[in-house]
């Protein structure tokens, strides 16, 4: 744990996961000094349009589902009153925090605004010359508004918690929207070196999901239990995986495939894997996180920047 509450920036590839290969070099650079796992989202409801999708896999990722459902006049089996849902902001959620999403997408920046995010379009946080982002001048707006600066760590930030949307539904162009993440992770990574202050303080997680799923998708990009369902006598033995069971009781809606990747480091406070690659494969086969349910993500955040108790062990 460190001397002092981090401060967090979030890279979140909506859908870029399909397109990732061994040309996204500073992607498996990163993996290869940070700890890895899976989020597991709940299965998608029938006939959900890519706008829907986008938005309600973002409030698990905030875990806002809640808010989610009775937004859009649904219920489920621990709704709510709408009031409530609207009223809790991510301020009062998490003892204050100050937090931004910066995205293009207009039913997001919607949702996002309800939950009290400051909401930011890229072309606020960066000039956007000719369509082409410059990944180090973003990186250092970026740390801007995380208080960090020239190296150096200001007492005060505007946010404690940036997250930057990138992908789909936004352009169409989903490998340009890849190389974009992959440029800004090299360019994040150099200026938070360890033996700087930024390196001290900033805790950088970097995801990347599947998007809309396909029905191959169940079995290549499946994080069940292999043992359990090979043998059916043994699955007695295996008690059930943590990400599937809430308060206790078994989730009723896990999809057991097709999760969020998630790369997290924070220079002597996250332990390093083994997974050396940005891959499904190298995640599940090396990764030390294993799989959590998404809407645990943040609370894990918060907690590296004080601003929430530790989920889990």
């Amino acid at each position: 744990m460190a001397d002092k509450p981090s401060r967090a920036l979030v890279l979140y590839g909506d859908g870029l996961a399909r397109s990732i290969d061994p040309s996204h070099t500073h992607l498996h650079s990163f993996t290869s000094r940070a700890c890895c796992g899976f989020l597991s989202l709940p299965n998608s409801p029938p006939s959900e349009t890519e706008d829907a999708r986008i938005v309600r896999e973002f409030a698990e990722l905030v875990d806002a589902s809640e808010a989610y459902l009775a937004l859009n006049g649904e219920e489920s089996s621990e709704a709510q009153s709408q009031e409530k849902h609207v009223a809790a902001t991510i301020s009062e959620r998490f003892m204050g925090m100050k937090a931004a999403v910066i995205t293009e997408n207009l039913r997001l920046k919607s949702f996002c605004n309800k939950l009290g995010f400051t909401v930011l379009e890229l072309n606020e946080v960066i000039s956007n010359i000719n369509n082409q982002v410059d990944s180090s001048a973003l990186a250092s707006e970026l740390f801007k508004l995380l208080g960090f600066q020239e190296g150096k760590t200001l007492e005060s930030s505007q946010f404690d918690l940036v997250i930057l949307h990138v992908g789909a539904g936004q352009t169409t162009n989903c490998l340009k929207d890849l190389d974009l993440v992959n440029r800004l992770v090299g360019n994040l990574v150099q200026m938070a070196h360890p033996g700087t202050e930024v390196g001290s303080r900033l805790h950088m997680s970097v995801l990347l999901s599947y998007g809309a799923v396909h029905e191959s998708d169940d079995s290549t990009f499946s994080i069940s239990d292999s043992r359990q369902e090979n043998n059916s006598k043994l699955s007695l033995i295996f008690p059930r995986q943590s990400y599937t069971i809430k308060e206790g009781k078994p989730r009723p809606n896990v999809r057991q495939h097709c999760p969020i990747l998630v790369a997290q480091w924070q220079n002597a406070v996250t332990r390093k894997d083994m997974a050396e690659a940005y891959s499904y494969e190298d995640f599940k086969e090396h990764g030390a996180n294993l799989v959590i349910p998404t809407d645990r993500f943040l609370h894990e955040v918060a907690f590296k920047l004080w601003k929430a108790p530790k989920y889990g062990a």
